[in-house]
């Protein structure tokens, strides 16, 4: 049996791999409302009654005159990913919405795996979806892991800096992860790098040095008009180093949870679903304007 360390260090990769098995292997035709394409645009506009987000009667108001828009992880989707800070944002008077994207064909449920550029043009169609039905003329973002890096695409090529006013993201991959160093493996297993490409496009764009990332950073890491925030956690064990996934620009907040509340032990998946001190630092750089100290007493906030 390995030893506790070394099996924790190899966790990331079994999760990579697996996700390649999982497209190889086949499965069952998905639904319209569950997979693919399929869960498009018009279909998220129906809402979910009673979930208090993805209300589309949802008019901003005057104090949160912008609607949050939601942008899952990879292997996450509109729903799980938010369960801890869809509400949270809701109860605080945001009109909160959420898509899916990056879907393959035949794998329910499990998003954020289709090519990262293609990801960028679902969340521009949404965007677009969600303006209109607001009434808005900005939205805010707010994305986990992929979804704090992708919608920067989304920003730097496809118009979104006209219609963003601030992008959040919680342990976002902004410049690839090294996934504790095990994707270097990758080279020793002939075939594999070309198999993940082929099979999960969206987990080989977020390879550091990837010729995605090259392109997404190649000119600066920001763009004009747009606040940046970025909210990390040292524990990271899917994004590193840790450090990668701050931004460098004008209009750039880069925050580490420790820095705030050093009993913070949230990691990757943490920091998305659970972490009441990064939702805290969300609604701060939401509405800089009413901010309030983010420290460990924040969970009761």
């Amino acid at each position: 049996m390995l030893p506790p360390h070394l099996r924790r260090a190899l966790r990331p990769l079994a999760v990579l791999l697996l996700a390649v098995t999982a497209t190889l292997t086949p499965a069952p035709a998905a639904s319209a409302t569950t997979s693919a394409p399929a869960a498009s645009v018009a279909a998220q506009a129906a809402g979910r009654p009673g979930s208090g987000w993805n209300d589309y009667r949802c008019k901003p108001s005057a104090a949160h005159p912008r609607p949050v828009v939601l942008v899952h992880g990879t292997f996450g989707n509109s729903v799980d990913n938010w369960l801890g800070l869809a509400p949270y944002l809701v109860a605080r008077g945001y009109c909160v919405f959420s898509l899916d994207y990056g879907q393959l064909p035949g794998v329910p449920f499990f998003h954020g795996l289709g090519p990262v550029a293609k990801s960028a043009e679902q969340l521009s169609a949404y965007v677009d979806t969600v303006l209109a039905a607001t009434g808005a003329a900005e939205a805010d973002l707010v994305g986990h892991s992929q979804g704090g890096m992708m919608p920067r695409h989304y920003l730097k090529f496809l118009g979104g800096a006209d219609k963003v006013n601030a992008l959040v993201g919680l342990a976002p991959d902004n410049h690839g992860t090294t996934l504790l160093g095990l994707t270097r493996l990758l080279d020793h297993f002939p075939g594999a790098a070309g198999l993940l490409n082929e099979k999960t496009p969206g987990l080989a764009d977020q390879i550091a040095g990837s010729p995605f990332l090259q392109k997404l950073n190649a000119g600066g890491d920001t763009v004009p008009g747009v606040r940046y925030t970025v909210i990390a956690t040292r524990y990271d064990q899917v994004v590193t180093p840790y450090r990668s996934q701050f931004l460098d620009g004008p209009g750039v907040r880069n925050v580490l949870l420790q820095d705030l509340c050093p009993l913070d032990l949230s990691e990757h998946v943490a920091i998305g679903l659970i972490d009441r001190i990064a939702f805290h630092e969300v609604a701060n750089a939401l509405d800089p304007a009413r901010a309030t100290p983010t420290t460990c007493a924040s969970v009761i906030g």
